[in-house]
């Protein structure tokens, strides 16, 4: 009796342990998101100021930290990137992380009032965390941003944002798959750099 009751005791302790980890990863994944939303507003209330230099400048570290760029950029190009040498690849990854700030200080560059809102959190199956917010834009819509984060080491990462139900990786893989298989390598940085440079002049 005692030993059951013991045992009992053991597999509370061991799912309390489970349930406490679970909940513990879920809220350090909010917390990524929650300090890349802050550090966009940062950017977006003083963007006129900063220039789009500034806001490059201000946003990459921020993008870098809460982003897992390689392994999107892997998923992105899917079966393709095994058929790429490793200098062909890091190229590929440098280029993509800068047109990755780029676009966010392209997007977010002035404020009117804009707020990021929390809606809630979820566990998927495969051990991930998916985090809902929207942005509340003053006379407008919402725009609902639901971010997927996996765990690297022992922190978390976005490797995909779904905006308004559109995913920006499944845009990205149909788009960059097909000019790689089409065009090939070189042509796929050559677009890159050119909407870098498309976002710089705006």
């Amino acid at each position: 009796m005692v030993l059951k009751y013991m045992a009992m005791i053991g597999l509370v302790c061991f799912l309390f342990g489970i349930n406490q980890a679970h909940a513990e990863g879920i809220s350090s994944a909010r917390q990524v998101v929650d300090k890349f939303q802050a550090e966009l507003t940062g950017v977006m209330k003083n963007g006129k100021q900063l220039g789009y230099a500034g806001r490059y400048g201000k946003l990459f570290d921020a993008v870098s930290s809460s982003h897992d760029l390689t392994k999107i950029i892997r998923i992105v190009v899917g079966k393709e990137w095994e058929k790429l040498s490793e200098a062909q690849q890091q190229k590929l990854v440098d280029a993509f992380s800068k047109f990755s700030v780029a676009s966010y200080a392209h997007n977010f560059k002035d404020y009117a009032g804009e707020s990021f809102v929390f809606d809630s959190e979820e566990e998927t199956t495969r051990g991930g965390v998916v985090i809902h917010t929207h942005l509340n834009i003053p006379d407008e819509k919402a725009v609902k941003f639901d971010y997927m984060l996996k765990e690297i080491g022992s922190s978390w990462r976005i490797i995909n944002i779904i905006a308004n139900g559109v995913s920006d990786l499944a845009l990205k893989r149909s788009e960059y798959t097909n000019i790689l298989q089409r065009e090939g390598f070189d042509a796929l940085i050559t677009k890159i750099n050119e909407k870098i440079d498309a976002y710089s002049k705006q």
